[in-house]
């Protein structure tokens, strides 16, 4: 599949993961994705931080929105935009014309109360702004760095959970649209990250039947971050090899190189064990993405990782295709 074919699928496009596997980083690297297919993307964080200010070396998402990466030749921009709660209040009521009242609740230094006076309120409240956003055409792909994956389900469930507290009125309108949004494959579908290793694959798998069963939202394929490569030769003998080349090469310095290579090995095929039984328990498309030798990744690493998106997404099925 085409990326721009896949990016017009759907309008918003949910990212969750277990903490840890990189899910901010696969968000990221779906937002660039989406520009280099000329589709403008929106990159939605629900916290500052992490690692995407580095990944475009640009400024922070804030409350305003910020351009992450300018539009270039073909490929459309990347906008970052934080979504608190408490913001999200404050614009749901300007937007319906009750700004005297958000004035009111910020100078009592009362909105965080509002938005805690209900389970689920703020979760509503923030999946209510991605809606109106992608109603309003805020951008072409919607990308939204969603909670940890044990989050992420109550998250998505909020709106399920409110409607049926509250017969009438604003909160259960904003709810209904919202479910709307969610069951609607064309406009929303959610992306699920994890890492080839056994406890986050099990999680994964576990989160993906319960947003289907529970919830009914669209599933997109799964990211799996970190995935190392045996790279040619790591199979063959230090020793062999150096004598082979006419390097001298220092024993304990064979033994060390040898460790390194078994280590890695064993890493490998443990990976692959992961990724064969994601396969057997989860029947998803499945992208994945390469391990990076760095802490920091910056706008090299995104490229990189995109290009591996990229590559993965061209493996995908069309809909409708026959296989």
């Amino acid at each position: 599949m085409l990326p721009a074919h896949f990016y017009a699928e759907s309008r918003v496009l949910i990212v969750a993961g277990k903490g840890g596997v990189g899910k901010s980083t696969a968000a990221a690297t779906l937002a660039r994705s989406a520009a280099r297919a000329g589709r403008s993307a929106l990159l939605v964080r629900l916290a500052p931080g992490g690692p995407v200010a580095g990944l475009f070396a640009g400024p922070e998402p804030d409350l305003d929105g910020a351009v992450l990466r300018p539009a270039t030749g073909a490929e459309a921009e990347v906008r970052g935009r934080l979504v608190t709660p408490d913001h999200a209040l404050a614009e749901y009521l300007d937007d319906n014309g009750l700004s005297r009242i958000t004035r009111r609740l910020v100078r009592a230094g009362a909105i965080d109360v509002v938005t805690t006076a209900a389970p689920g309120i703020r979760d509503l409240l923030v999946l209510g702004r991605v809606k109106a956003m992608e109603v309003a055409g805020a951008a072409e792909v919607i990308v939204l760095d969603a909670p940890a994956a044990g989050h992420a389900i109550e998250f998505l469930r909020s709106p399920t959970g409110l409607r049926a507290a509250v017969g009438s009125g604003p909160i259960a309108s904003q709810a209904d649209g919202v479910l709307e949004m969610l069951a609607d494959g064309s406009r929303c579908r959610v992306v699920l990250v994890t890492v080839p290793e056994e406890t986050p694959v099990t999680e994964v798998v576990e989160t993906a039947f319960a947003l289907e069963d529970e919830i009914g939202v669209h599933l997109g394929p799964v990211i799996v971050n970190s995935v190392l490569d045996a790279p040619e030769g790591l199979d063959g003998d230090p020793g062999e090899l150096a004598a082979a080349g006419g390097v001298a090469i220092a024993s304990d310095t064979i033994d060390a190189l040898r460790a390194a290579a078994t280590f890695r090995l064993e890493r490998v095929e443990r990976q692959r064990a992961q990724l064969e039984r994601l396969a057997a328990l989860l029947p998803l498309e499945r992208i994945e993405l390469p391990w990076l030798p760095t802490v920091t990744p910056g706008p090299a690493e995104l490229e990189r990782l995109t290009d591996a998106l990229d590559a993965g997404l061209m493996t995908m099925a069309a809909p409708g295709a026959v296989t």
